[in-house]
């Protein structure tokens, strides 16, 4: 009987503590940032130079290695890219493949099939939170394996399904940079259109003014959804750190605007769809002076996390988000802004689109290529 071990050299456990973090550096990546297959990097903490050498005594992780995420959700599981230099955040552990028995991105994919992530489930404990322990990663059973060109050749499927993916999250981030920058230059820079014939007051242009957040808009707590009171359906279930699941109900109309209330702080998201927000999030239940595209690159542009007021677990207090000042443009000039991004974020949400498709097709596949049921 083959066990993880017999696959690895290294099977590292994280260091138990929280990791001081920065605006810039190396990437932590903890449990949020760790998908089905794919790393998330948005709103990813980041530490020093000197935090990157203390979190990596055990091991450097190299490119081919692999972070399994020992809690929230268990199981998930990705493959260090080529050129990234990552540390592990809490509740992580790195696993090194012996590249002459098993190719890594086989690997990680054999760990997300449903019988493997079953053990992976069922040797979890905890009464509220899932948690796996060292020695039953370790021994978890993964049963011989193909060759290695079998097993390229299988991985090499579903990765295409992956790199597709990723192709689609650069676009979708290119576009949402162009829109941002175009955002700052007419809101920031307040250099909209017809600004030079503009009439200015008090340092303001005519009809622009400040005014605390709730002003413009107001934010309200996400509700709970346990994962076994999840129903199959379309609707989408936002957390801080984006899409969680899915369900059959929405609480929300769409458009809507979604940033982190706990855990993950900082990252908004745009929905286009109804939607779910989930404890975790903040969303905007009302845009009372702003349009929905203005309210989202608005709160971006805050740099939420500076307003973490968790002493163990980042948290967003509303009301001091609330209190903030920002700057309230004028209806016309926001109408010409949705006007001019409005085809930025149909393209966004037509690549989502494709991406949902891709990723339902790679779930089908993955466990049919892994269990040699379809062969290639």
């Amino acid at each position: 009987m083959n066990s993880l071990n017999d696959y690895c050299e290294l099977i590292v456990d994280c260091e138990h503590k929280t990791a001081p973090i920065q605006e810039v550096g190396y990437p932590s990546i903890r449990t949020p940032n760790i998908g089905h297959g794919f790393f998330i990097l948005d709103g990813v903490n980041r530490v020093s130079e000197a935090t990157y050498t203390e979190w990596t005594k055990r091991a450097v992780p190299l490119s081919g290695d692999l972070i399994l995420a020992r809690e929230a959700p268990v199981g998930n599981v990705a493959v260090i890219p080529e050129e990234q230099q990552f540390c592990l955040g809490q509740r992580t552990v790195l696993l090194r493949p012996y590249k002459s028995k098993v190719v890594p991105d086989y690997l990680c994919y054999l760990l997300l099939t449903p019988l493997i992530r079953g053990q992976l489930i069922s040797k979890s404990g905890g009464a509220t939170v899932h948690h796996l322990n060292m020695k039953d990663i370790r021994a978890l059973h993964i049963g011989t394996l193909p060759s290695l060109s079998e097993q390229a050749q299988t991985a090499s499927v579903i990765k295409a399904y992956d790199n597709l993916i990723e192709t689609n999250r650069r676009r979708i981030a290119l576009l949402e940079e162009s829109a941002r920058l175009l955002y700052r230059e007419w809101f920031v820079k307040l250099r909209f259109p017809g600004y030079e014939l503009a009439k200015w007051q008090d340092g303001l242009p005519e009809r622009w003014r400040f005014g605390q957040l709730d002003q413009a808009l107001f934010l309200q707590r996400g509700f709970d959804l346990p994962h076994g009171a999840r129903k199959p359906g379309d609707i989408p279930i936002i957390a801080s750190t984006g899409v969680n699941g899915f369900h059959n109900e929405a609480k929300a109309n769409g458009p809507g605007v979604v940033t982190g209330r706990s855990g993950t702080l900082g990252v908004v998201h745009y929905v286009h769809e109804d939607f779910w927000p989930l404890n975790t999030a903040l969303w905007v239940k009302e845009f009372r002076s702003v349009t929905p595209f203005v309210a989202y690159f608005m709160l971006s542009d805050l740099n939420l996390a500076q307003y973490n007021s968790g002493a163990s677990v980042p948290s967003l207090d509303r009301k001091v988000v609330h209190s903030i000042e920002v700057l309230i443009p004028p209806e016309k000039i926001m109408a010409l802004f949705d006007e001019q991004i409005g085809p930025f974020f149909e393209q966004i949400r037509a690549l989502q689109e494709m991406n949902k498709c891709a990723q339902y097709a790679r779930d089908e596949l993955l466990p049919k290529l892994m269990s040699g049921t379809i062969r290639v």
